[in-house]
């Protein structure tokens, strides 16, 4: 490939009916094709979606039958279009998709269904475009992906080849890495759970064993949730380096509190001061810090884009736990399980990490070092489940293609290690190509410039955003006969 000096693709005679790929069909990839679907280009793109799983719209986080798997946001506020936030609670309503399910409805009328439902409705809105040929689903894992002259050649697992014009990678992040030493010993272990989000993952795990849970955030919470509903009686260690569970929602609805934008800070000190700040103003009020966070959230973007890099990196070290605790708050219906399991003495959140281990006929002797503390303690465990989070600095690895990418330099990793590095238009950053228009990063794995990028809110507009910015490029590399029509 030539790049410009300006480090543009150059344009090309248009004879053929643009096609843009999106590797990815959860709900990034959902978004982005439909989006792109109705911004009404002529000619009409072939829109296609490499999703290896039956649906478009589930992707790893919806793609769930865990009963206790539920959305942690309520349905009120799930949407996938940003002007109509109450769609999803209008689509349940209208199908009664929460029959059979009576704890979804919680006492002050706010309703909690199982993420499968969300699935469920993604892929509902997808289907139509499906249906008429607007969005093709090809369900093939993408094995290459690779420059061709202008365009892109993509390889699927069958072997079977798809040139497309745009590429928007909406994968989701690695899985959890497990620390090396458990890795290492537990890898064969019939009790060793490294990904609990694998369907039956903690089926091997019997109802007395005594578990060990590495990590103590959402994923965390939906295990210990989902082994109660399983009938689990054993005792549970969650550890984690700082001991910090994932809260809940607050007790009554609030609004967002504070303004972070009119005097934003510069430094990762300054914006924790002004959080700390407005949080004691809206304690003396006699609300919660709910609000605070929510405003964070709702300003996070604008927030990010004026902390130098060296803030941001500062943030992700020191601050993003105490973040991630609070801004992904727990469904209640999850929190319950938790506060039940602890007040049976069930369940023991510790600030730590393991130090050593070693097995003996299947029983797992670990070592765990406490935080800030000389102490450790001496446990033994049936099972190890690693809900660590996910890998982020494992992603270009993660799938051959990324890793195809990196090597011939299209890809690499955004400096505060978040995800992807791309432009603030989303089109990736690579240490060879430099920017490559005609490669945008959707979702999540975008976060590192975009910030604030993990919630439904944020990940619908970015993926609206991002078809946004495909179709001005095709409309500006139409025929000129196609752009004097329009």
């Amino acid at each position: 490939m030539t790049l410009s000096a300006t480090g543009a693709e150059p344009a090309q005679p248009r004879d053929h009916r643009p096609v843009v790929a999106i590797i990815g069909g959860g709900v990034s990839g959902a978004a982005t094709a439909f989006n792109l679907a109705q911004t009404g280009q002529s000619p009409a793109p072939d829109i296609i979606v490499f999703e290896p799983r039956e649906s478009i719209g589930k992707g790893l986080a919806y793609d769930t039958a865990e009963p206790a798997h539920r959305i942690n946001v309520p349905a009120a506020r799930m949407s996938l279009l940003s002007d109509q936030p109450d769609q999803f609670l209008r689509w349940i309503e209208e199908r009664a998709a929460t029959a059979g399910d009576p704890d979804a409805l919680r006492p002050d009328g706010n309703l909690f269904p199982q993420r499968s439902v969300f699935g469920d409705y993604i892929n509902a809105m997808l289907q139509p475009l499906v249906a008429n040929g607007t969005v093709r689903h090809n369900r093939s894992t993408v094995a290459h992906l690779r420059r061709e002259g202008q365009r892109w050649s993509i390889i699927g697992h069958d072997g079977a080849q798809t040139l497309a014009d745009i590429v928007v990678i909406a994968t989701s992040h690695p899985p959890p890495v497990a620390p090396g030493r458990l890795q290492a010993l537990l890898k064969d272990h019939p009790r060793f759970v490294p990904d609990p989000t694998k369907a039956g993952a903690l089926d091997a795990i019997r109802p007395s064993d005594r578990v060990l849970v590495v990590g103590n955030g959402l994923t965390s919470a939906d295990v210990i949730a989902s082994l109660a509903l399983k009938g689990h009686k054993g005792p549970i260690t969650a550890v984690s380096r700082r001991g910090l569970r994932s809260r809940g929602h607050a007790p009554v609805p609030q609004e967002p509190l504070g303004d972070f934008l009119a005097n934003p800070a510069f430094t990762a000190r300054t914006l924790l001061k002004n959080i700390r700040s407005a949080i004691r103003q809206a304690t003396s009020d006699g609300l919660t810090w709910h609000g605070v966070i929510d405003q964070v959230r709702a300003q996070g973007q604008a927030l990010w884009q004026v902390l130098p890099l060296v803030e941001r990196q500062r943030i992700v070290r020191h601050l993003r736990p105490y973040w991630d605790v609070h801004r992904f708050r727990v469904a209640p219906q999850v929190e319950a399980a938790l506060d039940k399991a602890i007040a049976e003495g069930r369940l023991d959140i510790l600030a730590g990490s393991v130090a050593a281990s070693r097995v003996e006929n299947h029983d797992i002797h670990c070592t765990l070092r406490l935080r800030r503390s000389p102490d450790t303690i001496e446990k033994t465990y049936d099972a190890v489940v690693v809900t660590t989070g996910p890998g982020h600095g494992g992603i270009l690895a993660s799938q051959p293609f990324l890793a195809e990418l990196s090597e011939n330099g299209y890809l690499e990793l955004d400096p505060t290690g978040l995800g992807l590095s791309c432009t603030r238009n989303s089109e990736a950053i690579g240490p060879v190509a430099g920017v490559t228009p005609s490669l945008l990063i959707a979702g999540p794995l975008a976060r590192g410039t975009f910030g604030e990028l993990m919630g439904l809110p944020q990940v619908t507009d970015h993926a609206a955003f991002v078809a946004s910015v495909i179709a001005g490029r095709l409309q500006a590399q139409a025929p000129k006969a196609v752009q004097n029509r329009l």
